[in-house]
């Protein structure tokens, strides 16, 4: 996570007041992003800040408490930028060489002789945040760098977890004709030469356990690292550990001083699906910060507004006659022409995000594809898993038609929940309690279906859970087409019988994996990849079938098994706290939009929209049949 201090001319920060944290990400002039991210930028307005800071000091933290890394040895050289309101880099700085530091102070921007300067600082502390505010004079370090690593918690038990960097970047702006990989400050200086330039206005991330596929040759090589918990590995099981090769030139500019036009496959990677998959989580990444630079350069117009209002009107003589009126006119227009600016800034950003989502849309791989592109007409069940699969699309307010996939990385690193409660969302208030359940079973079976077409033949498996046969009717396009390991569960006894023989399987590829002994696994076991959809809980789940299933959404993934709910969680509330590791532990998606996902660079709250089957097409019918087919091919 990143935040910032504020300092007199001593170097001392005042109080809570001068800190800037993802719980308090706002002050006077400077605001840091509410969520932990791999690359932090911090937005100041330096004619902003009170009067009385001569320093403004970016510290970096590792969060504490989620099971992930402890020292910035162990994690990617982090980076920082320092930007102004319009999002135009001031600073920036990739820290390198450190190692049993858990938090760092990176940069300094200082006033001298009625200048802003900048320097990289690079100080680590091995005793933490709480160590760093004790450096800086901060009353009561540890007790506020608690506050603010439980802050970073919350933010990460509902961010979207971004992709990693490439070792070239993930992303080429051609636009710019510059790559996104940044450059690295030079090293601490003492007095940096030239001053700081006065600013214009202007993706749990989760984390678990390393993920490893059980099939029999993996089984044996799998991580042993796995019981000891640490960051997502989001190393794809065939990538190669070189450098990739450059993304294709872009086409020239239309025209002399005019961005160049959009290409599908604008950046690194080894295939075209990679260059995709990091192509759309860089626009992704582009536009949370262009929103965010949006939003902040309007809070921090309407802030000096009533900055100048307060100086002006502090003159008894200007609350009488014309010149308090002249100085509320000045102050406002001055505020709306900073935020026209920043709209102005805005709209080209967004302009140039959507004609890049126009030309990648047609070039997306099935796995990345909506169901409504003609890809799923010619899809063939594939040969390998992809990197990833789409499960819906993003947008913010700012402009709801600009839509960003949705991927997450395969396999699985957690289950997924489908919120079929009517409280879960605006719009769900407004449904009809069957229509919405019916709904989310037809998301959950769409899921199942996407996962089933880009799985090679016999290397995935669906089992249903469904107590009192409530969803014949989404169920069927799955149980026509034969694609399911057995016929729906119902009842106590099926609920049981499912439930056991997936906690066996998971029992036992550990046991192998921790022993080394792949080959020691039983004939009949099947090795690939498994889901469980469960509808209607807790319907039918007594308190051993409630602690089995919370055991598969802890250990499944690690080996392979993995959950696909249809719940609605105040039904559930009977079981109390017991199951709120449950819920934290998957993936939350509704089947209506619903703004509930943060990005992990600013947290905005994203509204996230189900994918939705074109109404009269047969595309899923199709894509069942032949996934039915390639099974009954590969004879499973």
């Amino acid at each position: 996570m990143a935040g910032a201090t504020l300092g007199d001319e001593r170097g001392t920060v005042r109080g809570i007041e001068w800190i800037a944290h993802p719980g308090s990400p706002q002050l006077p002039g400077l605001e840091v992003s509410q969520q932990a991210a791999a690359d932090h930028r911090l937005a100041v307005d330096l004619e902003a800040l009170p009067a009385g800071a001569h320093r403004v000091t970016v510290l970096l933290a590792l969060p504490v408490g989620v099971g992930g890394p402890v020292r910035f040895g162990a994690v990617p050289a982090p980076f920082v930028a320092v930007t102004g309101l319009d999002g135009t880099e001031i600073a920036t700085f990739t820290l390198t060489d450190l190692d049993a530091e858990s938090a760092v102070s990176a940069l300094e921007l200082y006033r001298r002789q009625d200048a802003w300067k900048v320097r990289a600082v690079g100080q680590g502390y091995a005793g933490g945040l709480a160590a760093m505010l004790a450096d800086q004079g901060v009353t009561d370090p540890a007790a506020l760098a608690g506050s603010i690593q439980e802050a970073v918690t919350r933010g990460l038990a509902r961010s979207v977890a971004p992709p990693p960097r490439t070792p070239e970047g993930d992303r080429v702006r051609h636009a710019t004709g510059s790559a996104d990989h940044r450059p690295t400050a030079p090293p601490p200086a003492p007095e940096p030469p030239e001053p700081l330039a006065d600013p214009a206005a202007t993706g749990p991330a989760h984390t678990t356990q390393p993920h490893t596929t059980p099939g029999p040759a993996a089984a044996g090589a799998s991580a042993a690292a796995s019981s000891t918990g640490g960051p997502i590995n989001y190393a794809h099981p065939r990538r190669q550990h070189a450098a990739p090769p450059s993304p294709p030139p872009a086409a020239p500019p239309a025209q002399p001083g005019q961005p160049a036009q959009p290409v599908a496959g604008d950046a690194t990677g080894w295939s075209m699906d990679e260059r995709l998959y990091n192509q759309i989580w860089g626009m992704f990444e582009d536009l949370a910060r262009a929103v965010a630079a949006y939003r902040s350069a309007v809070d921090f117009a309407e802030s000096r507004m009533d900055q100048e209002l307060d100086r002006a009107l502090s003159d008894p003589r200007n609350r009488i006659g014309g010149a308090g009126d002249r100085a509320r006119e000045a102050a406002r227009a001055k505020r709306d022409e900073l935020a026209s600016r920043a709209r102005e800034a805005l709209d080209r950003d967004l302009a140039q995000l959507a004609a890049e989502a126009a030309v990648v849309e047609p070039a997306l791989p099935a796995a990345y594809a909506g169901w409504g592109n003609p890809v799923w007409h010619a899809h063939r069940i594939p040969m390998e898993i992809p990197m990833a699969l789409r499960i819906g699309d993003l947008h913010l307010p700012e402009r709801t038609d600009l839509r960003i996939p949705l991927l997450v990385r395969l396999p699985l690193e957690r289950g997924m929940w489908v919120d079929s409660g009517r409280t879960a969302s605006e719009a769900a208030t407004l449904m009809d309690t069957d229509r919405l359940r019916r709904l989310a079973m037809e998301t959950a079976v769409a899921h199942a279906a996407r996962l089933l077409a880009v799985y090679p033949p016999g290397e995935f498996a669906v089992h249903v859970i469904d107590p009192a046969g409530s969803a014949a009717g989404p169920l069927a396009p799955l149980v026509e087409s034969g694609v399911l390991a057995g016929p729906p569960a119902a009842g106590p006894g099926g609920v049981a019988s499912v439930l056991a023989h997936l906690t066996r399987r998971v029992d036992l590829v550990q046991m192998a994996v921790r022993a080394r002994a792949a080959d020691s696994l039983p004939p009949d076991l099947d090795t690939g990849e498994q889901l469980l959809v469960v509808n209607d809980f807790p319907h039918g789940f007594d308190d051993r079938a409630v602690t089995q299933l919370r055991y598969l959404a802890d250990e499944g993934p690690a080996v392979g098994v993995h959950l696909l709910m249809v719940a609605d969680r105040e039904e559930a509330s009977a079981y109390g706290p017991v199951l709120d590791p449950l819920w934290r532990s998957l993936l939350r998606i509704t089947p209506v939009a619903d703004s509930h996902l943060a990005d992990p660079w600013v947290g905005h709250a994203w509204t996230y929209e189900p994918l939705t089957i074109p109404p009269g097409s047969q595309v899923l019918e199709q894509v069942l049949t032949a996934a039915a087919a390639a099974r009954r091919a590969a004879g499973r």
